[in-house]
């Protein structure tokens, strides 16, 4: 099995991509060519990432290393966080480097473009690592997929959670792109579905360092809880700077909307202890993800995150998917990959609805003080599992025009 990389930069708006495939396979002749567009060197490079490229490549693994007599090849692509440059990366593997399917896509905004790029080139896109609900809902496409979680199940887990459990007042740090604000959004619905208010919002820029003024404007509103809605890094840099002006000790919550394993690694049990957060996996939920997880741990040095298992999970659902319609055609794809259930280590039972959204359970944590941890990488306390069809909406009500 050959599993070729291609690399990405722009420079002056110009687009040059280098690749180690010969130039025949690079045309993709009589393989099944599957693409790991995502962030590699910036604010979400921990959060998906090379674990992320790593995970795909044992997917494919696992199936086999081929499908239909055919090889199975990876490529992947930094997309620096860049829409443009994204689609650009795109419109490239899918014209001439004969990539089937591209997927991880983090960012929401390299998402959504992305997905106009694989509608226009009736090519198949599994989204993983971007949140915004509008993947599967307004911004639906025929050949888009939402795997792994998105703004409202983490609106539904996260948000739900802390109103019921006394914090009825909130204030938003959100992350000014389509994920923070989707990701507001949601949130702010289930709070007042709740009975909760919200008292305002401050709009951050991707990528900050300082977050001092933002943090202030939080704290004088007097909310009990103040919703990180912001991803990787920046949740990172607002729980560090937070903590150093005693936020939390001053008795107010902090929500991170979406923080993952790897953001927890990142900032230490002792700055994230008690942040209550909602994933979709779990390394250490069952014998299952626990194979899993040792497998890409001794590859990578990392356990996985839901992004990171679910760019696996995606990758090997697409090839039983390629594998059931007996051809790589795209229509032919979409249709198995809609009827298949997903059973992989990520999840049990999961459904992927006509809108394209996969739906799993989704599950409540509370991470650990430093003392309940017996070794590294055991960070999370099981609260509660949120079933998927609670978490999700139905296809119909997905706002998905493709749904009516």
């Amino acid at each position: 099995m050959k599993f070729g990389l291609a690399s990405a930069a722009a420079l002056g708006g110009l687009f040059l991509a280098t690749s180690m495939l010969t130039p025949a396979a690079a045309q993709g002749s009589g393989a099944v060519k599957i693409g790991i567009l995502n962030d590699q060197s910036g604010v979400y490079a921990d959060y998906g990432g090379k674990t992320s490229i790593e995970a795909a490549k044992m997917a494919i693994e696992d199936f086999g290393g081929e499908v239909l007599g055919q090889k199975i090849e990876l490529v992947s692509a930094d997309h620096q966080n860049k829409p443009d440059l994204a689609s650009t990366i795109a419109r490239k593997w899918y014209d001439t480097e004969g990539v089937d399917m591209i997927t991880d896509l983090t960012a929401s905004s390299v998402a959504l473009a992305v997905q106009e790029v694989a509608k226009e080139k009736k090519k198949i896109d599994i989204v993983v690592g971007a949140a915004t609900s509008g993947i599967s809902g307004a911004s639906c496409t025929p050949y888009g997929f939402h795997w792994a979680f998105d703004t409202h199940a983490l609106a539904v887990g996260t948000g739900g959670a802390m109103v019921k459990a006394g914090g009825d007042s909130w204030y938003f740090m959100t992350v000014d792109y389509a994920f923070g604000q989707a990701l507001e959004k949601d949130t702010s619905d289930v709070v007042k579905a709740a009975g909760g208010k919200v008292l305002g919002a401050v709009r951050t820029p991707l990528n900050s360092s300082d977050y001092s003024s933002f943090l202030l404007q939080a704290q004088s509103s007097k909310a009990k809880v103040i919703g990180l809605a912001n991803a990787g890094g920046d949740t990172i840099n607002s729980i560090k700077q937070a903590s150093e002006f005693g936020i939390t000790a001053g008795g107010q919550k902090l929500a991170a909307l979406l923080l993952t394993l790897s953001e927890v690694h990142g900032l230490g049990l002792k700055a994230a202890q008690g942040t209550v957060l909602t994933e979709s996996f779990y390394w250490d939920l069952n014998d299952k993800t626990r194979a899993f997880a040792e497998r890409l741990y001794k590859r990578t040095g990392r356990m996985p995150n839901m992004i990171q298992a679910g760019t696996y999970s995606a990758t090997l659902q697409y090839l039983k998917a390629v594998k059931a319609a007996g051809t790589k055609d795209a229509d032919a794809v979409v249709k198995k990959l809609k009827e298949l259930p997903v059973d992989d280590a990520f999840t049990t039972g999961g459904k992927v609805l006509a809108n394209g959204r996969m739906v799993s359970d989704l599950y409540l944590f509370e991470v650990k003080k430093p003392e309940e941890s017996k070794r590294d990488w055991d960070y999370y306390k099981l609260i509660a599992k949120v079933p998927g069809d609670t978490a999700y909406p139905t296809a119909k009500d997905s706002g998905c025009p493709l749904t009516k």
